[in-house]
């Protein structure tokens, strides 16, 4: 089992006791902005349930039905879970409602409370790993889960604030208030997470930063051909692909042109950790004077 596969299980673990410690809080004093607060954990763990799914997929070889690979696991994944933001999200918009008409203040239970921040401080510290563990892996799934855990945790101190102020005050509409707040909160995290997940199983190109680190290689390297033109690149999870042609005199034999080949790509792997290139090899003729100039 990759590490990946074992951060996301652990995911589950942290999301359940999260959700055991805020539901009893919402439990404990009736608010339904805590209430917000444990069903956004909820979606949580059927996040991370989902993410530990889409690693174990992910990982599998290519085969042939897949000669990609299955990467891409982690693209749908992560759009699920963005999908399961923006149900809760219609969840707590309706017991905001409901609270609202009933029109009672939330009861004052310090132990409830207690308990809603500690879930909080837990998804935090917890968050950080996922962050750190889904960058160093180039995971999608896991860094998405570590922005919703990060979304958990600005919320419930947010939440524990306005039930507070509530009760203090006794002004019954900010605990429904609060609440609806975590609700557009959160239904914006669960648009950002759909929108990137699509574009990566849309097939969007890299960023123009590590594109640009590429361009700089090929130049750099590619010594003995003319030119490189036509870059393409798409990412797949952790995978990114490059295909291009590179443009070499039109006398060069075709071993010179994969020594130049072989070459490009050894140093595109070193400094791009799981690419993988496709070089068309053309002659001078087509050069089109632009895209990349060989040094």
């Amino acid at each position: 089992m990759e590490r990946a596969q074992r951060i996301g299980i652990g995911s589950i673990a942290v999301s359940l006791a999260a959700l055991a410690m805020k539901g009893a809080g919402w439990w404990l004093t009736g608010s339904a902005a805590i209430f917000s607060d444990a069903a956004e954990t909820f979606v949580n763990v059927a996040a991370s349930t989902l993410t530990v799914f889409a690693l174990s997929v992910a990982v599998r070889p290519a085969d042939v039905n897949h000669p990609f690979g299955h990467a891409k696991a982690e693209f749908f994944a992560a759009a699920i879970e963005g999908g399961l933001i923006v149900g809760a999200a219609l969840v707590i918009l309706h017991e905001a409602w409901e609270t609202w008409l009933l029109g009672e203040l939330p009861r004052l239970s310090w132990f409830g409370i207690g308990l809603t921040l500690l879930g909080a401080v837990l998804n935090g510290a917890w968050a950080a790993v996922l962050f750190r563990v889904g960058k160093r892996e180039r995971s999608p799934a896991l860094v998405a889960d570590g922005r919703h855990l990060f979304t958990d945790v600005m919320t419930s101190f947010g939440v524990v604030g306005g039930v507070l102020l509530g009760i203090g005050s006794g002004i019954v509409a900010l605990d429904p208030l609060f609440a609806a707040l975590v609700a557009a909160y959160i239904l914006v995290s669960g648009y950002r997470l759909i929108r990137a997940s699509v574009g990566g199983l849309m097939d969007e190109a890299i960023d123009e930063s590590l594109l640009a680190r590429i361009r700089k290689v090929v130049s750099e390297q590619g010594i003995g051909a003319i030119e490189a033109h036509d870059l393409r690149t798409r990412s797949a999870g952790r995978d990114i692909f490059l295909e291009f042609h590179l443009v070499v005199p039109a006398k060069m034999t075709v071993a010179e042109a994969h020594e130049i080949c072989d070459r490009i790509e050894a140093a595109l792997r070193a400094a791009v950790p799981g690419l993988t290139t496709t070089i068309h090899i053309e002659p001078e003729g087509k050069a089109k004077h632009h895209g990349v100039i060989v040094l």
